[in-house]
């Protein structure tokens, strides 16, 4: 195979045109090393979102930020009249203080006592239904143990707490002096009415206490 080589004049120089675009190439290569190089020695890229945005406080990068958590609030103070123990009817211990920042009703009641036997099929309807928003809490005193269990059971209210108070603790403490008396306790631990409310007065008040 028969390979042509260009042919080159000795001593001839080269065409102008040449010579002018070498300076050129030699310029535009140079311009291009610079653009191509920044004070790190990498090409500058454009800022993303992630890079461009200040990083979020919070847990270290890389998880998803927790949720907004409300500010704790702080503990409850327990009001004076709230500050006393007793013993429910079937043995278990009561603190009055776990019912702080809530209205709490106390139904002051003998098993005796035929006025409270009225009252007693409306305080077991409505007590559980406002357990958790108004607690009504029995104090059964005047009477013997047996007997106030007996009650308790006649009127269905095993789903009330009820408390035995038969040294008269609680009603001295109260300064009851009759039977039956409800003695209402505001969610501020002031007793907003103390005597004697019928079933219709009582689910009265509970509903707007809980609303």
């Amino acid at each position: 195979m028969r390979i042509l080589r260009p042919q080159v004049r000795p001593g001839r120089p080269p065409h102008p045109a040449v010579r002018r675009a070498a300076p050129a190439a030699v310029l535009v290569a140079a311009l291009l090393a610079t653009a191509g190089c920044g004070s790190g020695g990498e090409p500058a890229r454009p800022a993303t979102a992630a890079t461009a945005s200040p990083p979020a406080a919070g847990p270290a990068a890389g998880g998803a930020s927790p949720p907004a958590v409300p500010a704790a609030q702080g503990p409850v103070t327990v009001p004076d009249t709230l500050r006393f123990t007793a013993q429910t009817l079937d043995g278990t211990a009561f603190s009055a203080a776990d019912l702080a920042g809530r209205p709490v009703v106390l139904w002051f009641w003998a098993p005796w006592c035929a006025t409270c036997a009225s009252q007693a099929w409306t305080v077991a309807e409505i007590a559980p239904r406002y357990r958790d928003t108004v607690p009504i809490i029995g104090v059964a005193g005047l009477g013997e143990q047996r007997a106030m269990k007996e009650f308790v059971t006649e009127f269905d209210l095993a789903g009330v707490p009820q408390l035995d108070d038969r040294a008269g603790t609680l009603w001295r403490r109260f300064e009851i002096v009759e039977q039956s008396t409800f003695v209402i306790i505001d969610r501020d631990g002031k007793v907003s009415h103390q005597g004697f409310l019928d079933g219709e007065d009582l689910t009265r008040r509970v509903t707007a206490l809980a609303g």
